[in-house]
């Protein structure tokens, strides 16, 4: 296998235990060149501690992590030009325009000024670049961190909650932004609480809980798998909650908010036996998505 055909992280068996906590049990997974993978789970799912290994700012206490066919603890200097991270936190230059800080952290990898002004205008910063890093917007903040990132031209780049605490303009800005990153073929994993993102963003997903992976795959293919299925939602005044657990495909039936609310995984039987017991007017169709299959595997209940 060539080293452009080998995966990009490798982790075998990894394990992480904090006294008596256990952040990450036994994870074994691989990212792919050129992959946008998302790590999604709630807080405290060991998230963190995985990515901070595969960083090389955590050893394992047992099990490997390989990233691009170099160990990244402990602390590899070779790799660290090859990767970019983006921290949820990123620190700033403040008293520096956006362009003069992007320029200092070029100037940490020895490249030119023209590297800042390149990844300024691939992260839509260009116009701002004058201006403070105090006086940018949020939405610029994370621009401008994910320019951090990006100026050194990695092959490997961590995004930990890119699109955190902004307003929803910022987000899809942000979003877009994030959909041309991963066209230019980058190795990419990506944490994030939105689902919706990581169901338009990631070619894989690993699914965490308690320092275990729970599930892993694309997202079509989580939510194919899953049973969750498709729910319609009906007016309650069209017919009794009884007459509709009994229309053919209907898998069950709840009442919310004054709808019923059909599921099934034969949307369209259903769809055909409510046309023809009276129309299909107000009736909303509401396929599954990645959201469904993550608060079916934390055992939350679904709206």
């Amino acid at each position: 296998m060539s080293s452009t055909d080998a995966p990009a992280i490798v982790l075998d068996a990894v394990s992480k235990t904090y006294g008596e906590v256990r952040a990450v049990d036994s994870v074994s997974l691989t990212v792919g060149r050129g992959e946008f993978f998302g790590l999604l789970g709630p807080n405290g799912a060991g998230k963190t501690t995985l990515i901070e290994m595969v960083e090389g700012l955590r050893v394992p206490d047992s099990g490997s992590v390989s990233v691009l066919g170099m160990s990244p603890a402990p602390r590899n200097l070779a790799l660290l030009p090859l990767m970019g991270v983006q921290t949820q936190r990123s620190a700033f230059f403040t008293r520096l325009t956006a362009r003069e800080h992007l320029t200092t952290v070029a100037a940490l990898y020895g490249l030119p000024a023209a590297a800042a002004d390149k990844t300024l205008a691939m992260v839509g910063l260009t116009a701002s670049a004058n201006v403070r890093v105090t006086n940018i917007s949020g939405g610029q903040r994370q621009r401008l961190a994910i320019a951090s990132a990006l100026v050194h031209d990695p092959q490997v780049i961590f995004l930990d909650e890119p699109t955190a605490a902004l307003d929803p303009q910022a987000r899809r800005d942000l979003g877009q932004m994030l959909r041309e990153l991963k066209a230019t073929g980058k190795t990419i994993v990506y944490t994030t609480h939105h689902l919706d993102e990581a169901q338009g963003l990631c070619d894989r997903v690993a699914i965490m809980a308690a320092g275990s992976v729970l599930a892993l795959g694309s997202p079509r293919d989580l939510i194919a798998r899953s049973q969750v299925g498709t729910r319609l939602i009906v007016p309650a005044s069209r017919l009794a909650a009884e007459d509709a657990g009994r229309l053919d495909g209907v898998d069950g039936v709840t009442v919310e908010d004054g709808t019923l609310v059909l599921r099934t995984s034969q949307a369209a039987r259903v769809l055909a036996a409510l046309g023809a017991s009276g129309g299909l007017d107000d009736v909303e169709t509401r396929p599954a998505t990645l959201e469904d299959v993550y608060l079916e595997l934390m055992g939350a209940p679904r709206a």
